[in-house]
């Protein structure tokens, strides 16, 4: 169980899943767009510290300053978006496509991989079985240390979707109804 975004009452939410997790009414908990400030401070004052964080994290934000903060507090990082849903180039990336031809993947499977190689969990979304298939096949193969290298400086550091911390943002985030 997550929170998805850390507005509202997210502190009593978090509590909440504590108790759930205690009784057995689910395995893991867990929260989703905690970017630093957030985190630590949730860590803080916490039983159970989250044992995941979903964040926007693919080849062109690669969240490098969240995974020391994630691992100093024992949370898995995991990839929402790890496709970068297309943007930027995404499926056509020369670094991707190159080093793909290489192992013969497609630009696709080698973000994955980096990510998978990088200790990030990803859930890629899947427009086909064709496409659920090919998500999958990433385990076949590793890259090199050059190939990593290569990818690592794709990072832009910067969000391709949305600022989490943009006033109107937050405002629609806390207008919507469950």
């Amino acid at each position: 169980m997550l929170i998805h975004q850390p507005f509202g009452d997210f502190y009593g939410t978090y509590r909440a899943l504590e108790a759930a997790l205690k009784s057995g009414k689910c395995r893991a908990i867990g929260v989703s767009n905690f970017f630093a400030d957030r985190m630590v401070d949730l860590c803080q004052f916490v039983e159970v510290k989250p044992h995941v964080n979903q964040l926007e994290t693919h080849v062109f934000q690669q969240q490098a300053a969240m995974r020391p903060i994630l691992a100093e507090n024992g949370t898995q990082l995991q990839a929402w978006g790890p496709l970068a849903e297309g943007k930027n180039g995404f499926f056509t990336n020369p670094v991707l496509t190159e080093i793909g031809a290489k192992y013969h993947k497609s630009a696709a499977q080698v973000a994955l991989r980096f990510l998978v190689q990088s200790g990030v969990s990803a859930i890629p979304k899947a427009s086909s079985r064709d496409h659920m298939e090919q998500n999958f096949a990433v385990f076949d193969f590793a890259l090199s240390a050059e190939d990593m290298e290569q990818i690592t400086k794709l990072d832009t550091g910067s969000s391709l979707f949305v600022n989490h911390s943009d006033p109107n943002f937050v405002k629609y985030i806390t207008s919507l109804k469950a």
